[in-house]
């Protein structure tokens, strides 16, 4: 089966995992997704991830969520730039997510990052999406 938009599943699997309480999520891998999960880490979204490689298999990765107190620490991760309408944003137009509560992960020309990281280097691009 192709996947048009690999990130949205993972958000998909993500948001479903934190339904039903899971503490761990299967995701096929790729470097995007990796580098979204990154910065997720950096942030303190989630624990961590492992990347898993199995012989004669896709690579898979396997993210460990993080709850507070049983309620989830990802309240809301949802897709701003999709396929069929690129969200691009210069650093000067870049709104805070939530009033400074959230994040907005981008992808620029130095690298996937936090609105906060980008803001620091100066730099805008593609918003990837918003996490509170």
């Amino acid at each position: 089966m192709s996947m048009n938009d690999p990130l949205s599943d993972m958000f998909a699997r993500i948001r479903n995992a934190q339904m039903r309480d899971k503490t761990r999520v299967i995701t096929p891998a790729s470097n995007l997704r990796q580098r979204v999960l990154d910065v997720l880490k950096e942030e303190g979204y989630i624990r961590g991830y492992t990347r898993v490689e199995k012989e004669g298999a896709f690579p898979e990765l396997d993210i460990e969520l993080k709850y507070a107190e049983g309620v989830p620490v990802i309240a809301d991760i949802k897709r701003v730039s999709k396929p069929g309408r690129r969200v691009y944003s210069s650093i000067n137009d870049l709104m805070p997510v939530r009033n400074g509560l959230g994040i907005a992960i981008l992808s620029t020309s130095k690298g996937v990052m936090s609105d906060s990281m980008a803001r620091e280097q100066n730099v805008g691009g593609e918003v990837l999406c918003q996490v509170y």
